[in-house]
C-alpha cells in the first residue's frame, strides 16, 4: 500500500471519474458476456486474453463463494465509521485483479460507509497514467477516496504484499517473469485463499 500525498490532477481526477464507475454485480455480468461472445474487456482482442478472460471468470465465480474473511477483519469493516469510495481499475483479462476483486467486494459489503466501483483501464488511461506502478499501468488498481477529506487516502495493487516480494525477488534473480514464475503464483494464490489480500485491504481503513 502506498500512501499518497495529494497532488491536484490525481485529486480532481479521482473525483471526475468515481461517478464512471459501476458497481462490482455490473462487472461480473460484463465479464460473463464477454465469455459468452468470446472476446475480452479492451481494445485488444486475442484468442489468449479471451482464454485469460474465460479462467478469470471461473476464479471469481469461485472466489465469490468461497472466500472467508477473519471475524476480526469483518468487525474492523462493520465498524468503521468514515466514508470511502474503492474504485479498481482493471480488465477481464488481469489475472491478478480476479484473484483480489472478489475480496474487495466482500470486505466492502460488511458497511454501508464504502461503495465498491470498477473501471476498465483502457477506457479510463488518464486516470490510470496518475496511478502507475514503477512506470508500468499495473492492474488492478485500487484507489481510495475519502468523502470526508475530501482526497485520495491510499491506493493498493497490483498485488498482495507478498506476492509483490515474490516478483520483485523473482525479476531481480533472472531479470523477468517467465511463464513457469506465472503458474506457480497462481498456486500461490489458490494456496493463500485470500487471506494476504484481505491483511492488506484491512489497512485500507483507520
Amino acid at each position: 500500500m502506498e500512501i499518497m500525498t495529494k497532488t491536484s490532477n490525481k485529486e480532481t481526477l479521482v473525483k471526475e471519474h468515481l461517478a464512471k464507475g459501476t458497481s462490482y454485480d455490473t462487472y461480473r455480468t460484463l465479464v460473463e458476456a464477454h465469455v459468452e461472445k468470446g472476446t475480452s474487456t479492451g481494445p485488444e482482442q486475442t484468442e489468449s486474453l479471451t482464454q485469460y478472460t474465460l479462467l478469470n471468470h471461473s476464479r471469481m465465480k469461485r472466489l465469490d463463494k468461497t472466500v472467508k474473511i477473519p471475524e476480526a477483519i469483518q468487525q474492523k469493516f462493520e465498524n468503521f465509521k468514515g466514508k470511502q469510495t474503492w474504485l479498481v481499475l482493471t480488465e477481464s483479462w488481469c489475472g491478478d485483479a480476479a484473484q483480489s476483486m472478489p475480496a474487495m467486494n466482500k470486505l466492502a459489503g460488511f458497511t454501508e460507509h464504502i461503495d465498491f466501483k470498477v473501471l476498465l483501464r483502457d477506457e479510463h488511461l488518464d486516470l490510470m497514467d496518475e496511478f502507475l506502478t514503477n512506470n508500468a499501468m499495473s492492474i488492478p488498481k485500487l484507489i481510495v477516496w475519502d468523502h470526508e477529506k475530501e482526497e485520495v487516502v491510499a491506493d493498493w495493487g497490483p498485488r498482495p504484499s507478498i506476492a509483490t516480494q515474490m516478483v520483485n525477488d523473482f525479476k531481480e534473480e533472472h531479470g523477468t517473469l517467465t511463464p513457469e514464475f506465472k503458474k506457480d503464483l497462481q498456486v500461490w494464490y489458490n494456496k493463500d485463499k485470500s487471506q494476504n489480500i484481505i491483511e492488506d485491504l484491512s489497512d485500507l481503513i483507520p
